[in-house]
């Protein structure tokens, strides 16, 4: 029977819960929700300690055999990898790394957590989307958030003296966000970064890295994208000239970046309701971000005699001109879209902004914003095009307020593939903080772009199978027709090994011929290579090449009459790397007809 304080604790976590549910509803300041869910913790603490103190009566359950059960689970955000989908990843990394070396990058490695000094104040409204780590030895550490924080960091302390250089790095990068798993919408995730350093002419490292973006994702076939561009100069120029004041700006272009995922009727709503905006202020912002287009759109806001008075939003347009020149010569215009709702709500941004979205996971209207496969812009009065369904939550118990919303996954889209921009005070922000009062802190412009490598994998994965790719990458398998023949099998084994022949073998002794070809037929392995006591004293191994086909979905082996070719075992290596089949492999062919 509860006593009367548990009882009192009961009642008094139940109507936090409810404060919290309500709080979580009304989308409250970010501190509030903290401090309530700490508030709530802390009952949640005193409740069991009451009901089970320590040194109590109560039965150890590690004593005579019993103890709880392991929960075998990932952690909320994380998932597994199996080897067929790591052969994928590893085909979507290989490419990627081609790509960023092939435009003259060099790689760089930086550790998983950072100091959270280091990480505070970078990210705006995602700030609390920073795992933060326990007090580690006399430091407050967190998960990194991306890769560019920590290559700034990674600047600064060469004292941004560094050359102009080309530098990209692959790795896990953590967010404390809502995962939607099946679209790559994680808390631990991969992510690819090429970034440009150093004082160069204008724009022309940007045009390189929207070349080199749009490159890699025909490489990646993700099926049609479009970059969107913008820049932050002219979309602070919009803001000003409207009237939005200097401290509202960026949480007002927070609001603005949501125009692709809700009606602006929704974004107008957060601007005036939530941020205190006047609403003629924020119709004015309308007017201007619901255009979209490209080398016309800029035209039009040259023509615009307010906005080209505003030396931010002169600059900006400017330099986007120059940006399309070069733009041109890349071949790439006809994958970009201007789009002046386009914000990215990271802080650090100063320059040109981008991101990729793909017609797979992009929401509805996405072939509209393709200003070059239609018209230049979208008229000020015309409606915004269609946004994505809004991620609907499961339903929240209020009295378990305290743990967060579950999404939807069937209203929700992969969304962008990736971003970047430029962002040319970062490297100084650090060096300022770092040096002495009162001295001028170095400064290192630069410009970057990020790929989401699970978003890419939620994308290229299901084609993949569609398509029958294979699990495994070896080549060849060796078999025994008799007597085992281990010796022989490990010997020949180990010489095409030898030769970069990706070949595999059966751990037995003496298995039977069924056996070995079930082995080698799971890994799909297009050759078998099957040794004779005869044959092998007259120098000949038999080959028997195996093929696949794709049938109502599945992949079933090609059944033959075939018994083999003999090859000479001397000219085995040869003989093998110069067929079609090795050949159509290597060049990346990974499914046999």
């Amino acid at each position: 029977m509860a006593t009367a304080s548990e009882s009192s604790l009961t009642e008094e976590i139940s109507s936090k819960s409810a404060i919290l549910y309500d709080l979580q509803k009304q989308r409250a300041d970010p501190e509030v929700l903290q401090q309530a869910r700490k508030e709530l913790g802390e009952l949640k603490k005193s409740l069991a300690l009451l009901q089970n103190p320590a040194g109590g009566n109560k039965k150890d359950p590690w004593i005579k055999g019993e103890r709880p059960r392991l929960l075998l689970k990932t952690p909320k955000g994380t998932r597994d990898y199996g080897p067929a989908e790591m052969f994928c990843r590893e085909h979507v990394e290989r490419i990627v790394k081609e790509c960023f070396t092939t435009y003259g990058g060099s790689c760089l490695d930086t550790p998983v957590f950072e100091r959270k000094d280091i990480l505070t104040g970078k990210y705006g409204e995602d700030a609390k989307l920073i795992f933060d780590l326990m007090d580690q030895g006399g430091e407050q550490l967190a998960l990194r958030y991306d890769h560019t924080v920590p290559l700034a960091r990674y600047l600064a302390m060469s004292g941004a003296t560094a050359p102009q250089s080309k530098l990209w790095q692959v790795g896990k990068v953590y967010r404390r966000d809502n995962p939607v798993m099946s679209k790559g919408r994680m808390r631990e995730f991969s992510q690819a970064d090429f970034d440009i350093a150093g004082a160069w002419d204008p724009m022309i490292p940007d045009a390189e890295l929207i070349s080199l973006l749009c490159t890699l994702l025909t490489k990646l076939d993700v099926g049609e994208f479009i970059v969107k561009l913008n820049h932050r100069k002219i979309l602070d120029g919009i803001f000003e000239v409207c009237g939005v004041s200097q401290e509202k700006i960026r949480s007002i272009s927070s609001a603005v970046d949501k125009l692709d995922k809700l009606p602006w009727s929704e974004v107008k709503k957060e601007m005036t309701d939530e941020k205190g905006l006047d609403p003629a202020v924020a119709d004015k912002i309308g007017d201007y971000v619901k255009h979209k287009g490209g080398p016309a759109l800029l035209e039009q806001l040259k023509a615009d005699n307010a906005l080209m008075a505003n030396p931010s939003a002169k600059d900006g347009i400017e330099e986007m001109d120059i940006l399309f020149g070069y733009l041109k010569s890349y071949k790439v215009l006809d994958k970009l879209s201007f789009d002046l709702s386009l914000a990215r709500g990271l802080d650090y941004y100063t320059g040109i902004i981008y991101e990729a979205i793909v017609e797979a996971s992009a929401p509805p209207g996405f072939k509209s914003t393709n200003a070059f496969a239609s018209s230049s812009s979208v008229p000020a009065s015309a409606p915004a095009s269609a946004p994505a369904p809004v991620p609907k939550k499961k339903a929240a118990n209020p009295g378990a307020a305290d743990e967060e919303e579950e999404v939807d996954e069937s209203q929700v889209g992969v969304g962008s593939i990736a971003a970047g921009g430029r962002y040319d005070n970062l490297v100084g922000m650090f060096t300022a903080a770092a040096g002495p009062v009162g001295r001028k802190a170095a400064q290192l412009p630069c410009v970057g772009v990020s790929i989401g490598l699970d978003r890419v994998f939620a994308i290229v994965w299901p084609k993949w199978v569609a398509r029958g790719m294979r699990s495994m990458s070896t080549m060849v398998y060796v078999m025994a027709a008799a007597d085992g023949l281990l010796n022989e099998r490990v010997e020949l084994v180990q010489e095409l090994r030898a030769a970069g022949i990706q070949t595999d073998f059966l751990f037995k002794k003496k298995p039977k011929l069924q056996a070995q070809f079930a082995a080698g037929e799971r890994g799909e392995a297009p050759f078998a290579v099957i040794l004779g006591g005869d044959e092998l004293k007259e120098g000949f191994v038999t080959v028997k090449e195996q093929n696949w086909e794709l049938v109502d979905d599945k992949k079933v082996k090609i059944e033959s009459t075939d018994k083999g070719v003999k090859v000479k075992r001397a000219e085995l290596i040869q003989w093998l790397k110069h067929t079609a089949t090795y050949a159509e492999w290597e060049r990346g062919r990974w499914l046999q007809n």
